[in-house]
């Protein structure tokens, strides 16, 4: 039996989202902040040994519970709610064990569902008790908010509780049917078992009261795991042994002060003689007298523990950690639980990048060992992993990622600039399922070569190619410096993609901006490159003439700000536009076909007097300049990468290109709306 779906309702930042797990991994991604922990704490609460506190309530709840305490008409509470749904084979002897938490209408037989929900059994009572803590009438309100008498966690958990209903699917409609709260617990229990690695290990070489040493670790799995009868009678003879040498080591050094005590009177005559003897047990040896070496084997030198890197330990601790609590449960002699979820959060601490992508086949290794040597191959756990790290994500399955993006909470009109107090997760396998297979081997494969880090940024920035990467930061600088406090990932894919990241990035609902070149090419012929001031000149950009619906350069140069959105309010395409030069007196327009083009006529002086290396001489005459500096940029003697890295090199104020500063000043627009309009 395997967890299939869960749904979380007012539990934090998630007011109702829900997602499928996968049958081996799932990866739980996104910004900082977006409510990836809270997806783990709330079965630490429900399922675990933590207590619920008022502050686990989603805010806009936190606001109908203070609601219920001034209004004496209100008549209920919210609640925090889990929604578990199994997968289970109806021919498995795993299912009759389940078979209660069936519905009795329910014929869906494969899907076995629980909903567990934290709230108050009697709400007049809970009432009661606050009015007469903090008394109140017409005249005057009470002297507390009701969450803040709630703020005593005591108070919370006097009066609120966990009940238990199983859940049958009728159409689109999911009825519950209430359970007795301890057969439901007794259930669940034997239904489910969660164990947690938790991203605050606190590794390290001192036995603190917030440290582990491995040593520490391994003790601990011997007396959870490897303390069976055979092993044990091995154990003990062993000590038993080492026991009798330490007595008799102990009698010929001891001897001495032993004498000057008896001398002393103690013990008196009528009372039995001292003798020190050595007590050593497995365990105690194991946890504080045994220490993890590193050896090297051809110079036979030891190292102590201290002297390794915390990333290796770290992995040895999570490998422990994974084989303990797999052991645990599949050692369950009775009312095993049917299945497990094993949370790790934040695998990547300390580990660097090929020790990170390496680490989910790791841990599987250690699992699938652990089941071979249990006898029990066919008892595999569940993973939920969450990551901030793109080379953990690089090593993932695209279909198996849960990507939590921040939003503002159902039925609030949308603010730009909003508090974001709410949680969607978007899951990678539902995208998977709905896009063309061309589209998702493109996605796939550039995600796999450039450990893109796109699913823990806040906004996205695509460009045409690496002179826009390489100076896109001092550009920001420039015109948006505002975005220097955001997590922008810039992806380099060229106007003959961008495209395809159009629909992941709508899914996503993430903010993003296309930076690209018209690319202009004669309309006669085999469409060759040309000026983009050619008349009747088309564009070659498959990103702008799919997203705009565009074919001419004409037409995109009659394109409004509002039309480079798409009529979408998270996307910009930015794209070559007109550039009044002017010199000695006369002023003329040129239209740039790329983003060298566009730098040069903006920095036109800069570039011809030498400020800015060129490598080639720009006449005088501006149509000639236009027409020259074209063809040179065309050339193969010109370098884009070397003209970028001179640009950031040279010690001049130059101006960054005009369609990039308005599509940079949209994105800074579009993430912090406050502080631009001030």
């Amino acid at each position: 039996m395997k967890i299939d779906k869960i749904a979380i309702r007012n539990f934090r930042r998630l007011e109702s989202v829900s997602t499928g797990i996968e049958e081996r991994e799932t990866v739980f991604v996104g910004p900082n902040n977006s409510g990836k922990t809270s997806a783990t704490s709330v079965f630490r609460r429900f399922l675990g040994q933590r207590r619920f506190s008022i502050y686990d309530f989603s805010a806009a709840r936190i606001e109908d519970i203070n609601a219920f305490g001034s209004d004496p008409e209100a008549n209920n509470l919210p609640s925090i709610e889990l929604d578990i749904w199994f997968k289970i084979d109806p021919d498995s002897i795993e299912f009759g064990r389940a078979f209660t938490l069936l519905p009795n209408l329910s014929d869906d037989f494969e899907r076995l569902g629980v909903r567990l929900r934290y709230a108050t059994p009697d709400p007049a009572k809970l009432r009661e008790a606050y009015l007469a803590a903090y008394p109140q009438d017409s005249q005057s309100p009470p002297g507390a908010s009701l969450s803040a008498f709630l703020s005593d966690d005591g108070e919370l958990n006097r009066h609120f509780e966990i009940a238990y209903a199983s859940l049958e699917r009728v159409g689109n409609k999911t009825n519950e049917l209430p359970m007795d709260k301890d057969e439901g617990r007794d259930l669940l229990r034997n239904l489910v078992r969660i164990d947690f690695v938790d991203a605050q290990r606190n590794i390290d070489d001192e036995e603190g009261h917030r440290s582990t040493k491995l040593s520490s670790a391994f003790a601990g799995f011997y007396q959870k795991n490897l303390q069976q009868p055979q092993i044990a009678q091995e154990a003990h003879r062993v000590i038993d042994e080492n026991n009798r040498k330490l007595t008799d080591h102990y009698k010929e050094q001891f001897a001495g002060i032993m004498g000057v005590i008896e001398g002393m009177g103690v013990p008196s005559v009528n009372d039995r003689k001292l003798k020190l003897v050595s007590t050593l047990n497995p365990e105690n040896v194991l946890r504080g007298n045994t220490d993890l070496l590193y050896v090297d084997t051809d110079r036979n030198h030891e190292l102590p523990e201290l002297y390794n890197g915390l990333g290796f330990k770290n992995l040895i601790y999570m490998a422990i950690q994974a084989k303990h609590y797999h052991s645990q449960w599949v050692r369950t002699s009775q009312s095993r639980p049917l299945c497990q979820i094993i949370f790790i959060e934040e695998p990547e601490v300390h580990l660097h990048a090929q020790v990170q992508q390496a680490f989910i086949r790791n841990i599987w290794d250690v699992i699938h060992q652990s089941a071979q040597a249990e006898n029990e191959g066919d008892k595999i756990p569940q993973l939920i992993i969450t990551t901030h790290s793109s080379h953990i994500l690089d090593a993932t399955e695209f279909s198996q990622v849960r990507y939590f993006r921040r939003c503002q909470r159902d039925g609030e009109p949308h603010k730009p600039g909003g508090i974001l107090e709410a949680t969607k997760i978007c899951s990678l396998r539902e995208f998977q399922d709905s896009t063309s297979g061309e589209s998702m081997d493109f996605l796939k494969r550039y995600l796999k070569l450039t450990h893109c880090d796109l699913f823990f940024a806040d906004a996205a920035i695509i460009v045409e190619g690496s002179v826009e990467k390489l100076l896109m930061t001092a550009m920001i600088e420039k015109v948006a410096d505002k975005l220097k406090s955001s997590y922008i990932t810039v992806l380099e894919v060229g106007g003959a993609y961008a495209h395809r990241f159009d629909d992941l990035l709508r899914f996503l609902c993430m903010p993003y901006l296309i930076i690209t070149d018209i690319d202009s090419v004669s309309p006669e012929g085999r469409h060759r490159a040309c000026p983009a001031k050619l008349d009747g000149a088309l564009t070659a950009n498959a990103s702008l003439k799919q997203l705009l619906q565009v074919t001419t350069i004409a037409e995109l140069m009659d394109l409004t700000a509002d039309d480079k959105c798409c009529g979408a309010s998270d996307k910009y395409i930015a794209f070559q536009q007109d550039i009044s030069v002017e010199e000695n007196g006369s002023v003329f327009s040129m239209r740039p076909r790329t983003l060298e083009e566009s730098f040069v006529y903006h920095n036109f002086h800069l570039v011809k007097g030498g400020g800015i290396p060129f490598g080639c001489d720009i006449p005088e005459e501006l149509n000639e300049a236009h027409d020259k500096i074209y063809e040179y940029i065309k050339s193969g003697s010109f370098k884009k990468t070397d003209f970028a890295m001179q640009v950031l090199a040279a010690r001049v104020n130059w101006i960054v290109p005009g369609y990039i500063a308005d599509g940079l000043k949209w994105l800074e627009t579009r993430l912090h709306p406050r502080a631009v309009t001030g």
